[in-house]
């Protein structure tokens, strides 16, 4: 599975690093997720620059999406000629947002008529997009979901590997990357909040 994960100039580096790292534990099985911009060079809301691994464009191409916030997410919506670049299909992928990375969802018409988790500083903007905010960390509906908080990052991975590699894949990803320690209750954390979506999603199919 190839996995675009859209990062802008502003971006939040725990959105787009976590679920890229999570995510490409599943290498041995072919899996890569690639910071995918419309740039080059894109630099976070605290001043890291990095280079991208895909242009926009592939986002067509990809397997799964997932939209991270930043700071600027709003001037992003804002911008026609941009989202006209972002093509997704819902049909064939799946499709993630993060925090204000919902704003982009609602502008680009994959959330209508369906709840939507984001962070406490974008809920108003995506509400006035004409979205219902709930206050969960994370929700799907078929094969689009949202996750509100930085750390929902491994909710939005775990979701993915779940839907795509099975529950032991994902269970063993949050595994590796969760705290000494505390392991077993992350597991059983990230699997109560994602499993009953993805049962669900899979039983529609």
């Amino acid at each position: 599975m190839q996995i675009a994960v859209l990062t802008f100039d502003g971006f939040n580096e725990l959105d787009s690093f976590i679920a890229a790292a999570i995510l490409n534990r599943m290498k041995p099985l072919g899996w890569k997720a690639h910071i995918t911009a419309p740039n080059d060079e894109v630099t976070s809301m605290n001043g890291v620059t990095v280079r991208r691994q895909k242009p926009l464009d592939f986002a067509a191409q990809a397997d799964a999406v997932i939209i991270g916030s930043g700071v600027r997410t709003r001037e992003i919506a804002a911008d026609a000629g941009l989202l006209s670049r972002i093509r997704l299909d819902p049909s064939r992928q799946l499709i993630a947002a993060q925090c204000s990375g919902t704003l982009l969802l609602a502008r680009l018409g994959l959330v209508d008529g369906v709840p939507a988790c984001t962070d406490l500083t974008s809920k108003p903007w995506v509400v006035e997009a004409g979205v219902e905010v709930i206050d969960a960390p994370f929700f799907a509906k078929g094969n689009v979901a949202s996750a509100g908080g930085c750390l929902a990052s491994q909710y939005l991975a775990a979701w993915m590997i779940l839907r795509g590699a099975g529950r032991e894949a994902a269970e063993g990803a949050i595994h590796y990357v969760a705290p000494v320690g505390e392991k077993d209750a992350w597991v059983a954390r990230a699997m109560d909040v994602v499993g009953p979506f993805a049962v669900a999603d899979l039983a529609t199919e």
